[in-house]
């Protein structure tokens, strides 16, 4: 039996990407039908965290299905009302900060823009070393923006990046039960 349908889009932060496919298999593993959406950055940049040809495969081969690459792909998940949930794992700060402008320049932020005109929840899987400061505004924001959804959020690394948030990614498929309720998972900060 399938569960509902969740679109897992993937933005720049290159360093959670295994944490990422990670709870994507894990989602795929439990009954979710999962659509692949990723940025331009993270579908076309090769890192020292790994080319960006095996990333796309890499999420084509747990979902089964075409990663959605260009806004013209995901402009239609809303219309067509294709998922039940949007998540953004991982959320840098530049889509943070384009989610709170309503700019949808990228693949990611034209999924959200799409998904949020027809009221359904998006869940933010932040990852930023700018958290604590210049993206704190717009996670501020967010918080207070009706159908966003956090994984509950710490400091990685205090010492040597204070201003730094990841999500704890290991708290995605729980956060994801509940947005899929339009309820926030708590706590939000750990």
């Amino acid at each position: 039996m399938t569960k509902a349908t969740i679109g897992f889009a993937m933005c720049g932060s290159f360093c959670t990407f295994s944490k990422a496919f990670e709870k994507m298999r894990e989602l795929v593993d439990s009954g979710y039908d999962v659509i692949p959406i990723m940025s331009q950055n993270a579908a076309s940049t090769d890192t020292r965290f790994g080319k960006a040809e095996e990333t796309v495969k890499t999420a084509e081969q747990i979902t089964g299905k075409k990663v959605l690459k260009t806004t013209v792909e995901t402009e239609p998940l809303g219309p067509k009302k294709m998922c039940d949930l949007l998540v953004i794992a991982p959320c840098t700060g530049n889509t943070l900060a384009k989610l709170t402008l309503g700019v949808t320049d990228t693949p990611v932020t034209m999924a959200a823009k799409s998904h949020l005109r027809i009221l359904r929840p998006v869940l933010l899987c932040v990852a930023t070393n700018d958290a604590l400061g210049a993206s704190a505004q717009n996670i501020g924001r967010l918080l207070n923006t009706k159908n966003i959804y956090f994984v509950p959020m710490k400091q990685d690394d205090f010492i040597n990046k204070p201003n730094s948030l990841v999500a704890n990614f290991d708290k995605l498929p729980q956060s994801v039960e509940k947005a899929l309720k339009k309820v926030q998972l708590q706590p939000i900060f750990e």
